[in-house]
């Protein structure tokens, strides 16, 4: 039995989406609020599921090496956001001291104000078998182009 290029991308896109729905798992249940690298992880695994609707949609053989690309993009962000928890290399301060975005002048004078706990890029909130969220996201995210290319050059 081989395997078809609608096959392939689904797989693929339905991978994007399951990490996507276990990166709000863990916010919205697990309670661990993300921090702006992992946001930026989010988005390319949006856009995959998009082109996957898109193929379903259309046809559209060629959108798999769109899908390629989105997964490779969120695995790279993946990378180096597990290089900056690793302190192999740095970002910038807002990430990973915290910052006060989204609080006024006022806001911050208040001794009264509580002010969040920030999220930062540099801590790892969870991992598993040494590995932290935004690693298994670049190794998933990997995989998951590697399917994308599978697909995008198989036959409908």
């Amino acid at each position: 039995m081989s395997v078809t290029q609608r096959q392939a991308t689904t797989v693929a896109g339905l991978g994007s989406a399951a990490l996507l729905a276990g990166a709000f798992a863990f916010q919205y249940l697990g309670g661990l609020p993300p921090c702006q690298l992992c946001l930026w992880q989010r988005w390319p695994h949006a856009a995959a599921v998009l082109i996957l609707g898109l193929i379903w949609l259309t046809g559209w053989r060629w959108l798999a090496w769109a899908g390629a690309v989105a997964a490779l993009a969120t695995a790279g962000i993946g990378l180096f956001h597990a290089g900056v928890e690793q302190g192999w290399w740095e970002f910038i301060s807002s990430c990973t001291q915290g910052s006060i975005a989204g609080l006024s002048g006022a806001d911050l004078l208040n001794p009264a104000t509580a002010l969040p706990a920030p999220v930062r890029c540099d801590q790892i909130p969870w991992s598993l078998a040494g590995i932290s969220m935004a690693g298994w996201n670049a190794i998933v995210s990997a995989g998951l182009a590697a399917i994308w290319v599978f697909g995008a050059t198989r036959k409908a």
